[in-house]
This record gives structure tokens, C-alpha cells and sequence, in this order.
């Protein structure tokens, strides 16, 4: 028997389950990072840095650069952040042009978007309603990308931005090239007005040279367990 099992036994009559921690996705993902050297990550769409601080606990020991639009969302990323000397975090969203923006904030905070939130999405999650706006700042990856990275710098991008995962790669469309890998939301229907679906994505980031390698599953209506986004892991051929 197993130790999981022993465990299970044990503990079974409080109804607890034991399950082996990281799960397969983080696993293979930490594996990814491994065998492409990845030694830095872009963070784009941090929020109060769930994944970043994720990936630091799986054994992630390279440089973090979050990106964070909201106020809210930036001061609980801040705290975060502050005792991580290889994490770095910047106060504006990431898009295809440097312009002043609204953004929709949502009551979870993680569902804001610069896009309108679709009936699908709200019927499905309830607590992504959006309960007001905030005017932010949009830069784009092309016009930072060499302040913020080095030569020799191997760099994984991860993007969870609400739908608008399309116009931060054409902002970054000149810098693509130097990106190793990138970790990506796809929305299986439509969640966002206007954004681009799984299929049209990974023939966008096929365009820019980059294979998928990996799928994390992601947000899933709870009423009928339909799989609505999942995350595409894509490294340059």
C-alpha cells in the first residue's frame, strides 16, 4: 500500500483527501522550464500574483517581472512581492498600441477585462460581474521589452488578460522572437466580446514559431462541468 493510501486511510473517517502536490500540469510545466532553461518569466496579467507566487513554491528560482493594471488588485501584489528580491512588478496592462484605457473591474477582481464580459461568462461564474471601471495605463512589449530583458536572458511569457490575449502578441510581434515560451488563457467559447478562440490562437502562435506542448485545464462552468478555457503551453520550435 502506497503512503498516499496509508494517509487516506487514516483520515478517511473526517472526509479528507490526500492528493500528491504539484499536480501533473505544474509538474510538466516545471519540466518545460527545465529542459528550455527558462531563467526568466514575464508575468503579464498578475493580479495579486497567484501564479508567480506558484511557480516560486514549485522551485522556480529565476527573475519575475509582474505586470498588474488594476490599483486594487497592484497594492496586494506589492505586498507580495516586497521580500522577493527577483521579482519585479510595473502598475500597467500590456496590449497593441501605448494608449490611455478603461478598464472593467470584476467583483473576484481576476475576471477584469478591458473587453465586454459575454452572458456565457456571467451565467457561469456569477462573481465575475463586473461592479465598475478604472482608467489605466496600456504600453506594449515591443516599446519595454529591452529595458526589462537581457541577451542573455532565456523568457517564458505568461499571459492571462481576460480576452485580450491577441492584441498583447501583436504588441509584442517584434519582439516575439526572442521569447522561448509563453503560457497562454484560451477560451474554449466566447467569454469576452471580441476575443480570439483556442483554434484561431494556436494558428496565431503557430505563425510566430511556437509549438504547443502542453494543455492546463482551466475555468469550467460548475452547473454542468463544460470546460470553458484552458491554458496552452507553447514553446519555439
Amino acid at each position: 500500500m502506497s503512503i498516499i493510501n496509508i494517509i487516506r486511510k487514516i483520515i478517511n473517517p473526517i472526509k479528507v483527501d490526500v492528493v500528491r502536490y504539484p499536480n501533473s500540469d505544474l509538474t510538466r510545466r516545471m519540466k518545460l522550464f527545465k529542459h528550455f532553461e527558462i531563467n526568466k518569466v514575464l508575468d503579464v496579467g498578475a493580479n495579486k500574483g497567484q501564479y508567480s507566487k506558484l511557480i516560486r513554491k514549485i522551485g522556480f528560482k529565476g527573475e519575475i517581472i509582474s505586470f498588474e493594471p488594476l490599483s486594487e488588485a497592484y497594492k496586494i501584489l506589492t505586498k507580495a512581492s516586497v521580500k522577493d528580491n527577483k521579482w519585479k512588478i510595473f502598475n500597467f496592462a500590456l496590449g497593441d498600441k501605448e494608449e490611455i484605457s478603461t478598464i472593467n473591474i470584476s467583483e473576484n477582481l481576476f475576471s477584469s477585462s478591458l473587453l465586454d464580459m459575454t452572458s456565457s461568462h456571467l451565467e457561469s461564474a456569477p462573481a465575475s460581474n463586473y461592479k465598475g471601471t478604472e482608467e489605466i495605463s496600456v504600453k506594449t512589449l515591443n516599446e519595454i521589452f529591452s529595458d526589462i530583458v537581457n541577451e542573455k536572458e532565456i523568457v517564458f511569457l505568461k499571459l492571462d488578460v481576460q480576452g485580450f490575449e491577441e492584441n498583447v502578441l501583436r504588441g509584442a510581434s517584434d519582439i516575439l522572437s526572442k521569447i522561448k515560451g509563453i503560457q497562454i488563457e484560451m477560451s474554449l467559447v466566447k467569454l469576452y466580446e471580441g476575443e480570439m478562440l483556442y483554434r484561431d490562437m494556436i494558428d496565431l502562435l503557430e505563425s510566430y514559431g511556437f509549438e504547443l506542448l502542453s494543455l492546463e485545464n482551466g475555468f469550467h462552468d460548475k452547473n454542468s462541468g463544460k470546460l470553458l478555457q484552458v491554458d496552452g503551453v507553447f514553446f519555439r520550435s
